[in-house]
């Protein structure tokens, strides 16, 4: 069975930063894992993915500002978000998709406040 645990979430001021932590148990590997987002009265909306190879991708809300890492030997995945703005404000989800199957964490809020 594998579960994705987040941490990491929290309140922060604008222009403040946050690093969420995502630790996938069991044996299984992942070629990508990613973060997304879900604000209230939203879809859930890509925040960035990395690659076991380490290739990036970012939503243009995030470029410039949020950095995506991870530790294939550990099987985390963390965002670093600097320069944050209000309307960064949501539910943080961790992914790992498998074929045919999506792994999510069970979320982390992020708030910052004005």
């Amino acid at each position: 069975q594998v579960q994705l645990v987040e941490s990491g979430g929290g309140l922060v001021q604008a222009g403040g930063s946050l690093r969420l932590s995502c630790a996938a148990s069991g044996s299984i590997s992942f070629n990508v894992m990613g973060w997304y987002r879900q604000a209230p009265g939203r879809q859930r909306e890509l925040v960035a993915t990395i690659t076991r190879g380490g290739s990036t991708n970012y939503a243009d809300s995030a470029k410039g500002r949020f950095t995506i890492s991870r530790d294939n030997a550990k099987n985390t995945v963390d965002l670093q978000m600097n320069s944050l703005k209000p309307e960064d404000t949501a539910v943080y989800y961790c992914n790992a998709p498998r074929p045919g199957v999506q792994y999510w964490g069970q979320g982390t809020q992020v708030t910052v406040s004005s």
